[in-house]
């Protein structure tokens, strides 16, 4: 199954071999910048303008939780590798951490300048939270306890994207700028 989210506020799932429409997922009041599914494949997470994280039942497609804290749209979301954690990055400069179960908040990591978080993504250990923003730095983070560990400079705009390499020794960053830069993590 393929889940895409678009500006009509609709998530749609899709038969990855025939290419058939399965369902439409409604509940989001505006667009839907982000979809990611759990690693377990049982759980949707999409992220949209209208602050809110849905939860989705990826197999009946029945609506599981909101999580709600953020004030500006949610640019990205992502789940920890282990499927306990998930990350939302927001216009409002923050990067939210839920329990993925509960749909309870439990972190909130803040920039000191507050700029919009348009990518986040975990390390494959779990261990680093690594965000992509509109000042074009990217920072990482100590996931367990939201600690600020550094901040990436080198994009010339914002940081679209943000991935780590499986072993988690590289971690690529895409700009506005038109650059794809690849970082060593020590």
């Amino acid at each position: 199954t393929i889940a895409s989210g678009n500006y009509d506020s609709n998530l749609r799932l899709w038969n990855t071999h025939t290419g058939k429409h399965i369902a439409t997922l409604t509940g989001h009041t505006e667009g839907i910048n982000t979809v990611v599914f759990s690693p377990d494949g049982r759980t949707i997470a999409s992220g949209s303008e209208d602050d809110t994280v849905r939860l989705w039942d990826a197999h009946t497609g029945k609506h599981k939780n909101t999580l709600t804290g953020h004030t500006e749209d949610v640019q990205s979301v992502a789940f920890s590798p282990d499927g306990n954690t998930i990350a939302s990055g927001s216009g409002d400069g923050t990067i939210r951490l839920w329990n993925a179960d509960t749909g309870e908040h439990e972190n909130t990591l803040t920039t000191d300048n507050k700029q919009s978080a348009f990518s986040v993504a975990f390390s494959p250990d779990r261990r680093i939270l690594a965000s992509g923003h509109e000042d074009g730095t990217i920072r990482l983070w100590d996931a367990d306890t939201g600690i600020h560990i550094t901040a990436l400079t080198g994009h010339a705009a914002r940081v679209w994207s943000v991935a780590f390499s499986p072993d988690g020794h590289i971690l690529a960053s895409g700009s506005g700028d038109g650059t794809v830069l690849l970082w060593e993590l020590r």
